[in-house]
Parts: structure tokens; sequence; C-alpha cells
């Protein structure tokens, strides 16, 4: 089984205050549940229905997190019925017998909820703040929605429509389309061939019996994993989980048996897409066996060492030598064969054809030229790095083990781990000889010859087999349970200076011992900054790129030994490694190298992203909105670039400039720095002081402000051709600031609003009712030191459907100002808000950005707790006197990029 990267199992681990990972129950186990395997703190337990159940104790953070896994995905669909498994899950979430408004229900706990669907399994999962209430509420909610959902005819017609949404955006990206005929292509039966989003005319067609009967067959108890992660008491839970999802009869029905096996691919394949676009994307793929296959790992390997940035062969070949402007490397693969993707991006109108050469060369001759040991042990390094973050951050752990569950057994994440260890370079090379092969390649016409080769993709061994020697290992990770309210926070802060930088230090006991470190510079001043937007934002991204001890593969390097994740302004690491992380980060905003060749690639990669932009209506109303609310003269660092600017300045720019820039205005006096974590303070703040203490840039530091101006409103329709999407946009500025009286009052209006999530009267609107979008929203900004804050509203809907959008949002910001929000919407915005805001200050990350941000504006958590009382204090009355105030709809902006030509049904 291969270990995907990037998409690691996050994991809780019991604790009380600081005790050791553990979740053995105390009491006796409930009648009908046995106990199964246990590893690391995870154990698994089994209903007398067939249901698995996953328990992950950790008391680190004040929350929980329930993920439901079902053993079905596309893969599981019939002819005729592709995408249906993906439209299945957005009909959960629209309610059953016992909970007939399951978005309100969440969005009045101010859960973070969401259901996901692949190749294998379906997932829904909902993190919240932890209380017994709240647990007993999800549990009995998946209970009820696992056998008792409506999957309703009227829910279908709306819910079709907004599915078709979201295949429509896909259809935008020219990545997304390639993949998904690559898919295609590659296979001539298996049903790893559909795309999980489906066939348009299925989305549109499907009957709700084939719903119901795929609904009945599926969405039972013998076919499913429940999981529970995070503060809560293993023995009351699994004895509510008995006793809701123990009450599901065993079901009777037999699950569908598949078997058909993909025949051996005997040549190479090609295929075009030819759509307008403003970038090219080369690619290719190559069938390899599933993820239980002993050759996954070592195909892993594979795969990172040909598409890592900027240490993989691809970047050296490609990208370093100015024929690409980036590559990728990836694998879709699961339960069945799969399939690994190499591919480039190349700029509009550079030669394509001596890029996919190189780049089927340089993969198919992977096997002549074995990994070196470094190679090898980067990627062992990374791999081992990721899984031991993984291991101490509770965030996305449903999801993640969602994936080893589909291939039969969550175990099989912690033996990857074991065999990553061992994968030898002799066995990477191999893998890659037999599967990296011309006629195993997606790209090829039909060419006869004399002796064909071929590329047997073996089949699955059992999971037993898989595991037989598996031996789980102990673990010693502990944590603390820590209080995340602001008087804690206070509490257990130390605010100081150290020369130049003003420090808030909060230490605390973390699992894995990690620590986050942010840190806020602040650059020149509105004069002094005139005219360097641009070498601004290219001096920035130069810092990772190499510095004066390090090139860019050694700097990743660097960083990876110190296990720290993110930028030298705001990174994760360990107690270990703290000091000299801090050293490298000073080192990296200090000391960069500014090589030329990496100028050139960025130089490179930027035109092609802007490029890429040109035509695609998000990028085109968002500009055209700019342009229309632009206050500022061009070279104000406030002032927004036109796209044809963008272009200019870029190439405009000189590394002479970088440099210049970098001489003048970096430095850490003043700057804010906040540590959260498991660190020393008293080993921590000299060594402060002596890296950054003193730095001061030659160039004067004042706040650059904006000015609240107000804007004539406007509607502009723009024409994005050949795009199956359009995007709305609208946007009336605000003389607001975050002490005003009415700013609490807003922040919960704009949450019913529109920022809500699916429960929102905008979302209710146009998803739930009109079925027109797939995702919208608004956000209200208020200024910090200035008043220049504004309203702004955005959706995604066909281009067909961009006028009744138009409609439907003025309508429902009118109904909003003249009607009023309710007593009711008013308690589950304060309930879904203080909720979001406590379950935000639980993660370090967060919580050391909130810190040097309050700080640079001479405040603590203190002004964090009052903001909190007034949103509580807020009554119906001054909520809707505070947006009917702000709010006034005449004023709105709007800004519409579709293809015109589908819009009038052309």
């Amino acid at each position: 089984m291969s270990f995907k990267r990037g998409a690691a199992v996050q994991v809780w681990v019991g604790a009380a205050a600081l005790v050791m990972s553990g979740a053995v129950l105390a009491a006796p186990l409930p009648k009908g549940v046995s106990l199964g395997p246990s590893v690391e703190g995870i154990t698994e337990y089994r209903l007398a229905n067939g249901l698995k159940v996953l328990l992950f104790p950790d008391a680190s953070r004040p929350t929980i997190t329930v993920n439901m896994t079902y053993l079905v995905g596309s893969r599981h669909e019939n002819y005729g019925e592709t995408g249906m498994a993906h439209l299945l899950e957005h009909l959960l979430f629209k309610g059953a017998k016992n909970n007939r408004d399951i978005t309100k229900q969440f969005a009045d706990r101010g859960m973070q909820f969401n259901g996901t669907t692949s190749l294998d399994r379906t997932n829904y999962y909902e993190v919240f703040q932890a209380s017994k209430a709240n647990l007993d509420w999800a549990l009995q909610m998946e209970a009820d929605r696992m056998v008792n959902s409506f999957v309703a005819e009227k829910d279908l017609a709306s819910e079709m429509t907004v599915v078709r949404n979201e295949y429509e955006s896909g259809e935008n990206s020219p990545g997304g389309v390639l993949f998904k005929r690559m898919q295609s292509v590659a296979y001539d039966w298996h049903s790893y061939g559909r795309s999980t989003i489906g066939n348009r005319s299925d989305i549109e067609n499907v009957k709700i019996a084939n719903l119901r009967a795929f609904y009945k067959t599926y969405y039972q108890p013998d076919n499913a994993v429940l999981l529970v992660a995070g503060k809560f008491d293993a023995d009351s839970t699994l004895a509510n989980i008995n006793r809701l999802f123990g009450a599901i009869p065993k079901p009777k029905r037999t699950l569908p048996q598949f078997w058909t096996v993909e025949p051996t691919q005997d040549g190479e394949r090609s295929f075009a897409v030819r759509r307008q676009g403003d970038v090219q994307i080369v690619a290719v793929g190559y069938k390899i066996p599933s993820d239980l296959h002993p050759d996954s790992d070592s195909l892993g390997f594979a795969n990172e060492i040909m598409g890592d940035v900027p240490n993989g062969r691809l970047h050296k070949l490609l990208v370093e030598t100015g024929k690409a402007s980036q590559v990728f490397s990836f694998g879709a693969t699961g339960y069945a064969p799969g399939l690994q993707f190499f591919g480039a991006v190349v700029k509009k109108g550079e030669p394509v054809e001596p890029v996919r050469e190189a780049l089927t060369r340089a993969v198919e001759e992977f096997a002549q030229h074995p990994p070196s040991a470094e190679e090898m042990e980067r990627v062992r390094r990374n791999y081992l790095n990721t899984i031991e973050r993984s291991l101490n951050d509770p965030q996305a752990v449903g999801v993640a083990l969602s994936e080893v569950i589909a291939l039969g057994d969550w175990r099989l994440y912690f033996l990857s781990r074991e065999r990553i260890r061992k994968v030898e370079a002799a066995q990477v090379a191999a893998s890659a000889g037999r599967y990296f092969m011309r006629s195993n390649r997606v790209s090829g016409t039909f060419v006869p010859e004399d002796a064909p080769q071929r590329a047997a993709v073996p089949e699955a061994p059992p999971v037993q087999a898989v595991l037989k020697d598996f031996k789980p290992e102990a673990s010693n990770l502990v944590s603390e349970d820590f209080d995340p309210s602001q008087r804690n926070i206070m509490k257990r802060t130390t605010l100081t200076t150290a020369g130049g930088v003003k420090l808030a230090l909060l230490p605390k006991k973390n699992r894995g011992e990690t620590v986050t470190v942010d840190l806020r510079q602040h650059f020149g001043d509105e004069k002094n900054l005139f005219g360097k937007g641009m070498v601004r934002g290219f001096t920035s991204a130069m810092l990772m790129r190499g510095t004066t001890r390090y090139s860019r593969a050694e700097l990743a390097d660097a960083f990876d030994k110190l296990k720290m994740t993110g930028s030298p302004n705001h990174f994760q690491t360990t107690r270990e490694h703290l000091p000299e992380a801090l050293k490298l980060a000073a080192h990296v905003l200090k000391e960069p190298g500014f090589p030329e060749a990496e100028f050139d690639q960025l130089r490179q990669q930027w035109l092609v992203g802007v490029e890429a932009g040109r035509n695609e209506p998000q990028s085109v109303a968002a500009r055209e909105m700019f342009k229309h609310f632009e206050q500022y003269k061009r070279g104000d660092i406030r002032y927004r670039n036109t796209l044809e600017e963008d272009i200019e300045e870029i190439k405009s720019t000189r590394l002479a400039d970088v440099k210049a820039f970098h001489r003048e205005f970096y430095g850490t006096h003043p700057a804010e720095m906040a540590i959260v974590g498991d660190f020393d303070p008293k080993e921590i703040t000299p060594l402060v002081n002596a890296l950054f203490g003193t730095w001061r840039a030659p160039a004067h530091v004042a706040p650059v402000l904006n000015r609240h101006a107000e804007v004539a409103p406007v509607t502009r329709i723009l024409d994005t051709p050949d795009k199956e999407n359009g995007f709305y946009l609208a946007r009336l500025n605000l003389d607001l600031q975050v002490d005003d009286p009415d700013y609490p009052a807003l922040l919960l209006a704009n949450y019913i609003f529109g920022e809500g999530g699916l429960k929102s009267r905008l979302m209710d609107r146009i998803r739930q009712k009109d079925g027109l979008s797939y995702g919208g929203g608004s956000e209200l900004e208020a200024g910090d030191l200035d008043r220049a804050g504004g309203f702004s509203i955005s959706a995604i809907a066909a281009p067909q459907n961009l006028a009744r959008l138009d409609a439907a949002v003025r309508e429902e910001l009118a109904r909003a100002v003249k009607e009023g929000f309710t007593a009711a919407e008013l308690a589950g915005a304060k309930s879904g808000l203080m909720q979001q805001r406590l379950q935000n200050r639980s993660n370090d990350g967060v919580l050391a950005a909130g810190w040097t941000g309050l700080v640079y504006r001479g405040r603590t958590f203190e002004w964090s707790e009052q903001l909190e009382q007034k949103l509580m204090a807020v009554t119906v009355p001054q909520l809707n006197a505070a947006f009917r105030k702000a709010i006034d709809p005449a004023r709105l902006s709007v800004f519409i990029a579709g293809d015109q030509a589908k819009a009038k049904g052309k």
C-alpha cells in the first residue's frame, strides 16, 4: 500500500492532561460489541450488525471529529448512473426522518462539515466544539441519515442542477479536463475510467428510483466505518453508538460483486483536448498496481523523485532549462489498479513536442538511472516527516483515514510507514521498469509489432496477507488539555520585546512537541514604496529559492531536516529543532542568494499564471471590479494592476531591482513575532533578540492606510468564450472600522446572509431552492487602522443561469433589508460564530498569527474577548438596524463573467 504524500492521515491520541496514548475502555464492552485491533491510540470495535467503529480519544484540543465512511464510490456505479454516488452524497444533506434540516442544525452548532466522494468510498464528516450535546447530536444524525434519509424527488430537482454546476466548474479547468479525458482513454472496461463527477447526461437524467436503490444497497451498517476522534469519553461514546447504530438491523441483502478486470494494454494511446485556453499542458500516464500491491510503495518513491519541486528530476530537466514553466506528478490509485501521471505546463506559443519527448524519455528511462542515495533519503525523510506531523495534528483524520479504510483496513496506514523505511533504490528502479514503458503509456496509435511488450499488472493480494507480519509500534506521544479561551490565552502568554521585535510567547505541551512561529515584518511607507509593488512581490517569492549558503534544493532539504513546514515568516517545527529553525529563518530573510536562473524561472511561471487567467471568468470579473473601484494612481502600492500592466511589470522587473529592494526595505525593527507550542521562553527570547532584535531597514516604515470612497454603482457583463462555468461578483464600499458600535451586529448579519455556509440566506436561495449554483457566499470587510471596509457577494453558475442568479441575489438582499432577520437566525449565528472562533483559537498557527496581528494594532486577546461579549449582546432590532444602515442594494456594483453565446442560448 503506497503512502500518498499530501494526503496524510492526521491522528488523535487520547489524553487527559499529560497522558500516554491509548483508547482502552475502562468499562465492560456493551452487549453485542466486540473488540478489534488497536494501533497507536486508535481502537476498533464491531457492532452486531456489522458496523465498524474506530475510537480515537485525544484531549489536546477541545474539538471532536465524527467521520462516517461508506465503502461505495464511483466505481460501484452502473451504466447510465455515472456521478450517482456523488449526487447521493449531496442528497444526504437534505434531511432525514428525525433531522429534517441538517445544514441549519450544523450552522446552529457552528460545525464544520462536508462530504466527499472518490473512486472507492464516500465519507461525511463534521468537526465541532467538544461537548456531550454536540457529540450526541452528531451521532444520532449520522445514524438517522444512514437509513432514514429522504432521497426525495423534489430535492433531486434542485440538487441535480447544483451538481451539474459543479461539473461545469470543472470543465473550466484545462488540467481537470485533460485528466478526465486521460482516465477514459486509459481504461477500456474498468469503472476507474469514469470521473467521479460523472457524465453530464447521467447527472441530468438519473432517476430517483435508481438513487434510492443505490442508497438502500450501500448505506448500511455492514458497509460503513464510523470514526470518532477528539476530546470525548470513550466508554459513554461507545455505549451511545451501540444504542443508536445497534438499533439498525443487519441487512439481509448481499452486496453486489464486481468481476471486471482491465485487460493488459497492448499499445501506446494518445489524445488531444482542443479548447480555448491560455496555457499548454502535456501529460503521460501509466497503469500501475493497486495500493495494496507491494510495488505501490516503490512507485510512490518514483513519483516523488520525478515530480518533486525543486529537487525532482523533471523540474531540473524541464523547468530549470526553460522548456516548461511547471511540472507535476501524482497517482490516481486505490483498491484496483490505477494511473500514475507525469506532466508539464508550457507557455502558450512555446513548442510542446520537445517537452513531451523529454518528459517521456525521462520517465521511461528511469529504470536505467536508479535513484541516488540522496534521492532515496530525501523522499524517505519527507514521507516519514509527513506521517509524523499527521500523527500530531487532530484535524483531517476522518477524510485521510477514509482512503485506507476503502482499501480494506485502516491499519494499512501504519503498515505503509514500515514499508517506506525498507524501500530500496533497486526496488524503485525495477518497479518503474515494469510499468513505465511505451506499450503501457496513455498516448498512442496502434502500431503492429512482431514482439509486442506487455506490462502485466498483478492482482491485489488479500488484506489479510498484506497484514500478516504487521506489528504495531508503541506510541509515547503526549499533550496537554489546553483551554483556548481568551482568558487562559492571556494567562499563559508572556508579552515582551527583543530589541525592535514585540514578542508574544505561549508555551504549551503539544503532541509531537510541535511549535509554531509567526513573524510579521513591515516594509516602507506610502511614499518610498511607490512603483515597487511588483518588485516587492518578486523579493518575497525569491527568498526560498536559494541563499548565500544554500541552493533552492539544499534549502528545501535544510527545512526538511529541521522538520520545518511553511515559510521563514510562518512555520511549524519541533521543540528540539526550534533554535536552529529560527537561525535558518533568519538566514533566509537576511541573506537570500537571488540566483539568476531561479529569477528567470519565477518570471516565466508568473507570466504563464497571469496569461492562464486571461479568460477565466473569476479572474476577469475580479479585475474588472478592481478597475471600477480603483482610487489610486498606477505606481501607488495600493493600486491593483490590470492584466496587461501585470505582464508589463513582470517582464520589466530586473534582478538588480529585487536585490536593491531587499537591501533597502527588509528588516525586523519594527516587527512582531508570536511563538506558540512546545518551547522554553527563557531559552528562545535571547536568541530572538540576537537574530532579529537590531536588524533595521534603511527605509522609513509607516502603515499604509486605505481610504474609504463612495463609488457609483454599475453592472458589467463580461464575455469569456468557451467556458462552461461563469462567475458572479458584487460589491459596495463601507465606511467601517472594527471598533465601530455596529461592527458586531454586521458580523452576525453577514454570517446569516452569506457567510454561514449552506444554511445562509444566500445559499438557501441560489443552491437549496433554485439550484443555480454549487458555491457562493458573502464577505464583510472592516478596517483595522483605517475605515476602508466593504461588503461583497460571489457565486459560480452556468452562463445560462447567471441572469437568474443576479436576480435571486438582488431579491434576497432586498428581502433582508426590508424584512430583517429573525431571532432564531440571530441565535444560530451567535452559536455558529462563537464556536468557529473557539475552534480557530485551538489551532496554533491561527493563534500565533492572531497574536502578531493584535500586538501590531496595540491589542491583546482581551480585545477579542470584548468583541465576543458585544456579539453575544446584539439584539434583533440592533442587528436589523445595523444591516439596513450599512447595506443599500441600490449601491451594489455587479460584475458578471461568462460565455455570452451560451448565456443567450446559442
